[in-house]
């Protein structure tokens, strides 16, 4: 008997770790609905920011940590709250298409929620 493969989309148990092609695939639904050309550019670069950094790191499940690792490598580098918060978002619509997408599983993308922490939105994952 032949089994027939599955498309991600059909995928039976969602990820907790995104490949490149998941990524490429989440951005692209989260920029389409985007109706602002600037609103696609600023989402753009900071997803395509999150993804370099994400993919340098050792094989990391996308969770709290995370979050967590990106935010302090976000302040690290003395951004302002404002463009902290912007990215941060970005992550967050990331996964949110991730999971709608059955890329990612919907329980780490329910965790994400924005909640303030010193000047700074910042997702559930991060604030413990």
């Amino acid at each position: 008997m032949k089994h027939k493969s599955r498309s991600p989309l059909q995928r039976k148990h969602p990820k907790t770790r995104l490949r490149l092609p998941d990524l490429e695939f989440s951005k692209s639904a989260v920029l389409n609905s985007l109706t602002s050309v600037d609103g696609q550019r600023g989402y753009g670069h900071a997803i395509d920011e999150f993804v370099d950094w994400y993919c340098s790191e050792p094989r990391l499940a996308l969770d709290r940590t995370v979050v967590l690792r990106y935010r302090s490598y976000l302040e690290a580098r003395q951004l302002a709250p404002g463009t902290v918060n912007l990215r941060l978002g970005a992550v967050r619509r990331l996964a949110y298409e991730a999971a709608d997408s059955g890329l990612l599983s919907s329980d780490l993308a329910a965790g994400i929620r924005a909640s303030r922490e010193s000047g700074i939105w910042v997702c559930a994952w991060a604030t413990g």
